[in-house]
């Protein structure tokens, strides 16, 4: 059987590559998708009246679905149940359908209606860009987690750390292209061609997927008798979520996740606003600097991940991006740094820090979780991550308009005035835009980056915490990946 074993797809490193490839490249579509509108707020706030809380309660949505009805918990247990090509295909489909929901919200919906949920009103368009956006994100982290077990099923005993940072990069240059891009489509465009192009990108991952379906059956025939020889005790059992849950490193894990993410992505949605409020960059290039955190990543995660294969250091690597991540996010707040030189060293640390941790982090959980239990393991993790990113962009944006009580009534006042007159979402954005240069309006960010900065020290506690964990109970953190 070993023989066997020896002589599948997996083993032909060209071929594993190839698959690693085809699977990336859908995960680069889901997050060029995820950041379709992140660098969008100042202007969504003048052609649709988006207040700051409105664009965080959207941005925010991504983590209804998963955290509220625990989809991302039972997609979990499916993928173990059904295994990773099925999955696949069924997460890239549901990621679909969230996409055109959230463009059909930009496309048909008026941005002056309203409705009412449990006592409260809110615009229609919010409510329904939200939900697509949600339903996107039950099936992109359905996505992520299975294609987390493809690699670990491709690259065990391999080059598996240095797969996960290719992996990354791919995903990361998707962030990229939709915060370098976005800005200018809509100046060309407009903003539901831009979310539509997004959604097209979806559709090409799916297919992506269907290619990868194919090579996966074939090594499924060849694994059979490795599979047939696990008795009951060695398969994935509804128990065994206790097993997981009551695995101190596994709570580590999640927590740095929960705490490290949330420091980064909602930063990829109010990083841009930041940037042409307190840096002074203009509304089409700040996308563009926040989009540069990617181009870090791009270039050092799979640096990081074949330096934990090799030498490995794992829980070392993750202290120390917990660590650079706190300098950033400091440099961003402190309110005297206002020239673009300090946004730049800042971008550059976050970079590297986004770069360090994710290499390491998603690479440890099969040193600390059983690989039957790994489709539940990522779940749950990721599961404990979008409870960050519901709570943190929803949090900001409201934040935000609490300490900016002027800035809030004055472009209220001013976007009726202009509905008022009968005009188009275009005249009024344009309108809006003249308004606050002569006005000098700006939001002030001061108070509302604090809570980066309490993200980023609790981030940094739970990255000591692992590291002495693994200390404690030998998972091997320290140790290569890769087998002589």
């Amino acid at each position: 059987m070993t023989q066997q074993i020896e002589k599948t797809l997996r083993d032909n490193p060209k071929l594993r590559w190839f698959i690693l490839v085809i699977v990336a490249f859908s995960m680069l579509t889901a997050y060029l998708f995820q950041e379709i509108i992140s660098p969008l707020k100042p202007m969504l706030e003048k052609a649709y009246g988006w207040s700051s809380s409105d664009f965080g309660l959207v941005t925010g949505a991504y983590g209804w679905l998963n955290v509220f009805i625990f989809m991302l918990v039972f997609v979990g247990i499916l993928l173990d149940k059904i295994g990773v090509r099925i999955s696949a295909i069924l997460a890239a489909l549901i990621s679909l359908v969230g996409g055109l929901i959230k463009w059909y919200s930009f496309n048909y919906i008026d941005p002056s209606l309203v409705m009412s949920i449990f006592g409260y009103t809110f615009k229609t368009q919010v409510i329904v860009a939200g939900m697509g956006y949600a339903i996107f994100g039950v099936g992109t982290e359905y996505a992520g987690i299975t294609v987390s077990k493809i690699i670990v099923k491709w690259f065990k005993g391999k080059e598996m750390a240095l797969a996960m940072g290719m992996e990354m990069a791919f995903a990361r240059l998707g962030s990229f292209i939709a915060m370098w891009a976005a800005p200018l489509v809509v100046i060309r465009f407009s903003i539901p061609v831009n979310v539509m192009l997004g959604v097209i990108m979806i559709f090409i991952g799916l297919l992506t997927f269907i290619v990868y379906y194919f090579f996966d059956v074939k090594l499924d025939k060849q694994l059979q008798a490795e599979t047939d020889a696990l008795g009951d005790d060695e398969k994935f059992q509804l128990k065994d979520i206790g097993f997981i849950l009551g695995n101190s490193g596994f709570w580590y894990v999640a927590l740095l996740c929960v705490l490290f993410y949330s420091a980064v992505f909602p930063f990829y949605k109010f990083g841009p606003d930041l940037m042409v409020n307190k840096f002074g960059v203009p509304e089409q290039w700040a996308g563009f600097v926040v989009g540069l955190i990617p181009l870090f990543t791009i270039a050092l995660t799979p640096i990081f991940g074949n330096l934990y294969d090799k030498k490995g250091k794992g829980a070392s690597i993750m202290y120390l991006g917990a660590a650079l991540i706190i300098v950033a996010h400091l440099i961003l707040w402190i309110p005297g740094l206002t020239h673009i030189a300090f946004a730049l060293i800042s971008i550059a640390f976050l970079g590297v820090a986004f770069s360090l941790v994710p290499s390491a982090m998603w690479a440890s959980v099969p040193k600390i979780i059983p690989e039957r239990q790994l489709g539940t393991a990522y779940a749950l993790i990721f599961w404990v991550q979008n409870i960050g990113l519901l709570a943190i962009p929803t949090l900001l944006g409201k934040v935000l308009d609490l300490t900016n009580p002027e800035v809030v009534a004055k472009l209220d006042e001013a976007r009726k005035g202009f509905e008022a007159l009968g005009l188009t979402n275009e005249q009024i954005a344009e309108k809006m835009d003249l308004y606050k240069v002569e006005n000098h309006i700006a939001w002030d960010y001061t108070q509302t980056w604090l809570i980066f900065i309490i993200l980023t020290l609790f981030s940094l506690l739970f990255a000591y915490l692992l590291k002495r964990d693994d200390r404690i109970k030998g998972y091997g953190l320290e140790l290569p990946n890769m087998k002589k």
